[in-house]
């Protein structure tokens, strides 16, 4: 995935070089310098995201701080509903269990695919991210 907005325009400085340099050692200077600029704009787009997240960690608020460890808070209260409160609730109701189960699925069904691999991405990389910091000793 390109973070770069201007990716487009450096395709057409490419194109723009093959057909405006016929000398091959200044088309490849020419390439070169095009690179550089290339991956300097994606290290700046790569910062720019870099120091939002940042800064809404290290807020004073506790609200933006702490939105994203919530977000995953509220999966984890849902899982232990579904896969432990529920099996026990349905213990002493089972008929109602059996449609609550089945409204359940036709639920998990109704959420795309893309959505539920784009959910463990950000999962497995706030985890991984986490365990990271801990290890090192760079968390507050």
């Amino acid at each position: 995935m390109n973070l770069n907005p201007l990716a487009p325009i450096f395709s057409i400085g490419e194109k723009l070089i093959d057909k405006l340099i016929p000398d091959p050692e200044a088309k490849a200077k020419a390439t070169q310098e095009l690179l550089v600029l290339q991956q300097q704009g994606e290290l700046k787009a790569l910062e720019i995201s870099m120091s939002a997240i940042l800064a809404e960690a290290q807020s004073p608020d506790p609200w933006t701080s702490r939105a994203r460890p919530s977000f995953m808070y509220v999966f984890y209260f849902v899982l232990i509903l579904l896969v432990i409160v529920a099996p026990f609730v349905g213990i002493f109701f089972p008929e109602q269990m059996a449609q609550f189960y089945i409204n359940v699925n036709a639920g998990f069904k109704a959420i795309p695919e893309t959505l539920w691999w784009t959910f463990t991405s950000g999962f497995l990389g706030y985890a991984g991210a986490r365990t990271y910091e801990k290890t090192k000793g760079v968390t507050k």
